[in-house]
């Protein structure tokens, strides 16, 4: 019997989301020969094999199955003594009727789109993140609390309008705009939806562990995708799911603070960001200290230190080294928090020559630390409150957006970001034309409500793939062990220009 046939049936039986959907479907005068079941079952089948998810695809997987199986998902019946085969049209009736029940949503103005998550069902709620989540092993789900959080473009299968107002066979879809971060390439408009999705990463300095999404959204690129995902989590939280550090680039730490940080925070989770250009540096003051970088510091901070920017691409060692000391010796004048935040997010910060990390003359006592600890000069004039006063106390409105778990841009956060390529690798995964390349045409379905079937089936068997590999890696990690070798380790593939004139010239 086919181990992974049998492998999507429990997923989709786990998930429960086959029944929730049948449930709300009409009922005809007959029963339906293919149920909802079986037609994503099929699906999964189709994409497995690296195929589009084309309906006539999903018909051919489904009727090449071995006859038991044809008999057990209801592919053969038995009609009027003899066998009837599902039939191509069957499988474009019931996906049909699926999509019907997906529309059965608010209003598509842009203020619900951004409220509701696509893999939402009117009666039924979120069904496509039950199906994702359902492919986690319950094993897994508990190794990591750490999150890395991306959208990536979606192309549509229908023509572009060619002006504003030009009908379209997709009227969900919208233009959006992507990145070209590759070599030739160029910013440019497309046609489509985004997909947001939240992958689960190591914790930080801990163990290796499957990098498995565990929940997604499809929205028209009219919508702003981040603040459209905090639903998704807030539904996550309300399954259950921990939120420990939530990693996301400055697309995310860029929009308002009410819109991403401040609802993440409330969740519990721990925020490690990029910030965009326009964010970094000083953004005012609070209590006579400077708001930086989503800190507070000393009003005798040196500019230099106040202006560091994040390590350039490809830094040698020399700059890496000279940028951490420059970090280190910016964080000895960063106010020292004394308490958690509060029920209301209020907490409170104390003087870093109070501290006993630098050396003022406002603060008596700091002037007998050792001379190895950075020195104010020039203090500040006039009864600063961070200087008067023993401590301040600093309201969740100070640093909304720019707050977060390490000193930006320092080497504890410049390590724990590094987990955040995880999002860029589950993009690629499902962008991978060796596997289940989502570029245009691979689905001909349109909609956002069949994009988002196809879509939460594509994760899925994203997601056994990564599992897969990982356990392979494990087991051989595990037979190294057991022989006295170390770990095998990836070989560096990427040869730069340096290493290209190094090398010996050849004929």
């Amino acid at each position: 019997m086919n181990e992974g046939l049998l492998h999507y049936e429990d997923i989709v039986d786990r998930s429960g989301i086959a029944e929730r959907i049948e449930a709300l479907l009409p009922s005809g005068a007959r029963s339906r020969q293919f149920r909802v079941r079986t037609l994503f079952v099929g699906i999964m089948l189709t994409l497995a094999d690296g195929r589009p998810a084309h309906l006539c695809r999903v018909h051919r997987a489904l009727v090449t199955l071995p006859s038991a199986d044809r008999a057990r998902l209801g592919v053969d019946a038995r009609w009027h003594d003899s066998t009837h085969q599902l039939t191509y049209r069957q499988v474009e009736y019931t996906v049909a009727l699926v999509c019907s029940v997906l529309k059965a949503t608010p209003p598509r103005d842009d203020d619900a789109l951004a409220e509701r998550s696509s893999f939402a069902l009117a009666a039924a709620g979120v069904m496509g993140n039950a199906l994702i989540e359902a492919s986690v092993p319950e094993a897994n789900k508990g190794t990591s609390t750490a999150l890395a959080i991306d959208w990536t473009d979606v192309e549509t299968f229908a023509r572009a309008p060619g002006k504003v107002g030009d009908a379209t066979c997709d009227p969900d879809a919208s233009w959006g705009h992507r990145r070209g971060d590759g070599p030739g390439q160029r910013d440019e408009l497309f046609f489509g939806y985004y997909l947001s999705m939240a992958t689960m990463v190591k914790q930080d300095h801990g163990a290796a562990v499957p990098e498995l999404v565990r929940s997604a959204l499809v929205t028209p690129c009219r919508v702003d995708p981040v603040p459209a995902f905090v639903p998704v989590l807030r539904e996550m939280a309300a399954a259950g799911v921990l939120f420990g550090d939530v990693l996301a680039d400055s697309g995310y730490s860029h929009r308002l603070a009410e819109n991403w940080s401040l609802p993440v925070r409330a969740l519990g989770a721990e925020l490690i960001m990029d910030l965009h250009p326009h964010d970094r540096g000083t953004q005012g003051t609070h209590g006579g200290a400077i708001c930086a970088n989503g800190n507070l510091y000393c009003p005798a901070t040196p500019t230099a230190l106040l202006g560091i920017d994040p390590l350039a691409r490809g830094a040698s060692a020399d700059e890496i080294a000279a940028h951490d000391v420059k970090s280190a010796e910016l964080a000895r004048y960063k106010l020292g928090r004394l308490t958690k935040d509060d029920a209301d997010g209020f907490h409170r910060v104390a003087c870093p020559a109070a501290a006993g990390k630098v050396r003022c003359p406002k603060k008596e006592l700091s002037m007998a630390l050792a001379n190895n600890r950075p020195e104010v000069f020039n203090p500040p004039q006039g009864q600063l409150g961070c200087c008067a006063q023993a401590s301040i106390t600093v309201p969740p409105s100070v640093n909304a957006k720019t707050r977060q778990k390490y000193d930006y841009p320092s080497a504890a956060h410049r390590l724990s970001y590094g987990r955040r390529s995880a999002a860029e690798r589950s993009n690629s995964t499902i962008k991978d034309p060796a596997s289940n390349d989502i570029a245009r045409g691979w689905c001909r379905l349109m909609g956002q409500e069949a994009m988002t079937l196809m879509l939460a089936c594509v994760i899925v068997v994203r997601n056994q793939r990564v599992l897969e590999a990982f356990e392979r890696r494990q087991a051989l990690d595990r037979r190294r062990e057991a022989q006295g070798l170390p770990p095998k380790t990836r070989q560096r593939q990427r040869k730069s220009l340096a290493d290209l004139m190094a090398a010996p010239a050849t004929s």
